[in-house]
């Protein structure tokens, strides 16, 4: 087994995501994960601490992602104007391999209460970020609160239409995620 082929990130995604619908979370090892990925645990361990964290594999660059397309939105935007940017900025990085897991995990994540927890803490980390590119451009603490967390229920609503959309479909995600967050926005309209 080659020590530093290349892919080992993406393949240990995709091996630890096949095995957590395969046999669950619980039941999975890292070792496991390894070897159906065609690498050693301690490859495993280059990339990731735990079997956990393969499920926030990205994190940190979406969350830069969004930032960055805050930050960069035109002068003048309202803070769901420069979400929006955000949102095409982090949507460019998304590519078919993240379209092909999002269901397996998303059953993954709905079969164990440790993945959930993970999931919920990768949430409050985007709307963070997303919360302070906000808060840099000027918008108030409560607005740029409610828009970050629009901005990731909107991310999630997108990225699940976008991977159970037609395969046919080859639009990307950005326009199922501005579809979502003017769906929000929209609603908001009749909280009253």
């Amino acid at each position: 087994m080659p020590r530093w082929e290349p892919g080992a990130r993406e393949r240990l995604v995709v091996a630890a995501v096949d095995l957590f619908t395969e046999q669950g979370y619980d039941a999975t090892t890292v070792a496991q994960i390894a070897e159906r990925a065609g690498v050693t645990r301690s490859t495993f361990f280059r990339h990731f601490s735990d079997k956990r964290e393969v499920l926030v594999a990205g994190q940190e660059t979406l969350s830069h992602l969004l930032a960055e397309g805050i930050a960069e939105a035109p002068e003048g935007a309202s803070p769901l104007e420069a979400v929006a940017a955000g949102l095409e900025r982090a949507s460019g990085a998304m590519g078919p391999m993240n379209r092909e897991l999002g269901p397996r995990l998303k059953a993954a994540v709905a079969a164990s209460a440790e993945l959930q927890e993970r999931d919920t803490l990768k949430s409050v980390g985007l709307a963070t970020a997303m919360k302070a590119a906000l808060a840099a451009r000027g918008v108030p603490d409560a607005t740029a609160h409610l828009a970050a967390e629009m901005g990731v229920l909107a991310f999630k609503r997108g990225y699940a239409r976008w991977a159970e959309a037609d395969r046919d479909d080859a639009t990307g995600l950005a326009p199922h995620a501005l579809a979502a967050l003017e769906d929000l926005r929209a609603a908001t309209t009749t909280l009253g």
